[in-house]
């Protein structure tokens, strides 16, 4: 297992404002703090670049397949990751801006005309309850690639558990002002060892559960156990999305 399993499970610098009175916090909540910004720190030190597929699961029977790439660009203040689909009909380009010291930032291009060009569309700046938009149609939404529930000031570090074999810190994100299509409640068991996300689940404002995170196959490549498969499940409209990479091979 690897720390980095994948560009959307890499960390990055996040600022939280000034630094909370500690003596206020319970120990669940320091801990919580702590183990989300260790998280937010990870940062990818080259650019590197992914190619995969959506396999999206709207119904019984229906399925659409949709090729994507993944850049990441390092620069002097941050990353960029690119996440671009490549179908005819459905050709999106979502940017996630990570800069030291400010919140995420996403622009999103739809309908463009060829890969990689931007020419003649303006670009949306998501903010607020819009970074709840679905890339290219999928259950993967603009906050989920963001990871933005780590960004939210209140993280509890609720219990120490063992799954799939793995111990794992159940970390608990609370948005303290969710929108009506936004995630109120974020669960993620983060691999103890090296902080790979094994699972998530989201939940909706009223508390019920709206979508889960499982991470499906792994694969040994040069030494180093990488994400081959992950699937996001969408529990109340019942679409899944699974993102399945080209690894090299052995």
């Amino acid at each position: 297992m690897i720390s980095r399993f994948l560009p959307i499970l890499l960390g990055w610098q996040i600022a939280f404002g000034a630094a909370a009175d500690t003596n206020s916090l319970s120990d669940t909540e320091i801990q919580g703090r702590a183990l989300a910004k260790q998280l937010l720190a990870q940062a990818p030190n080259t650019n590197f670049v992914q190619t995969g597929v959506l396999n999206i699961r709207i119904g019984r029977g229906k399925r659409r397949e949709i090729p994507v790439q993944i850049q990441t660009l390092v620069n002097e203040t941050g990353w960029q990751a690119i996440y671009e689909t490549s179908a005819l009909s459905n050709r999106v380009r979502l940017i996630v801006t990570h800069e030291t010291g400010q919140p995420n930032g996403y622009q999103l291009w739809e309908n463009l005309a060829e890969p990689g060009s931007t020419e003649d569309h303006k670009a949306t700046a998501l903010t607020g309850s819009q970074i709840m938009t679905p890339f290219a149609g999928s259950d993967f939404w603009a906050a989920d690639l963001g990871l933005e529930f780590f960004h939210w000031p209140e993280q509890k570090l609720l219990k120490k558990v063992v799954r799939s074999s793995r111990g794992c810190s159940v970390l608990e994100s609370t948005n303290p002002d969710p929108a009506t299509n936004s995630y109120s409640r974020v669960l993620s068991w983060i691999d103890s060892e090296n902080g790979g996300i094994l699972y998530a689940e989201a939940y909706d404002v009223k508390g019920n559960k709206l979508k889960e995170y499982d991470t499906k196959k792994l694969k040994k490549v040069n030494g180093q156990w990488l994400v081959e498969e992950m699937e996001i499940v969408n529990d109340q409209t019942g679409t899944s999305t699974r993102l399945e990479f080209n690894l090299p091979k052995e």
